[in-house]
C-alpha cells in the first residue's frame, strides 16, 4: 500500500472521529466547502513555492496540498479508488483529445 492508500484510509477512518480531537474530523464536520477552500489555500502555497524555486518546500506543500485534496474529495464523497479509476480510464489517451472530449 503507497502512502497516498494509507492517507486516504487514515482520512476514511478519522471521518467519525470527534474534530476536538482530528484535524480530519474538524475539517469534514465544516462541511464540503471549508474543505475546498483549505484544499484551495494549500494549492496556491504550493504555486507561490513553485515560483520560488525551493524543492523542499515545494515538496512539503505539495504533501499538504494532497491530504487536503482527499479531504476535499472524501467530503464529497468521491475516493481514491475512484480517482484512480477515472485516471486509468484516461490512460493512454492524449491529454489533448481528452480534455476535447470534455467539451460540449
Amino acid at each position: 500500500m503507497s502512502a497516498l492508500e494509507r492517507l486516504a484510509t487514515t482520512i476514511a477512518e478519522r471521518a467519525g472521529s470527534d474534530p476536538d480531537s482530528s484535524w480530519t474530523a474538524k475539517l469534514l464536520a465544516k462541511g464540503p466547502e471549508k474543505c475546498a477552500e483549505k484544499f484551495g489555500e494549500e494549492a496556491i502555497e504550493a504555486v507561490i513555492e513553485a515560483v520560488k524555486g525551493d524543492p523542499e518546500r515545494l515538496t512539503s506543500e505539495a504533501a499538504d496540498v494532497l491530504y487536503h485534496l482527499l479531504v476535499m474529495c472524501a467530503a464529497r464523497g468521491v475516493t481514491l479508488d475512484g480517482i484512480d479509476a477515472e485516471l486509468a480510464r484516461r490512460e493512454g489517451v492524449s491529454g489533448l483529445a481528452e480534455k476535447s472530449a470534455r467539451k460540449g
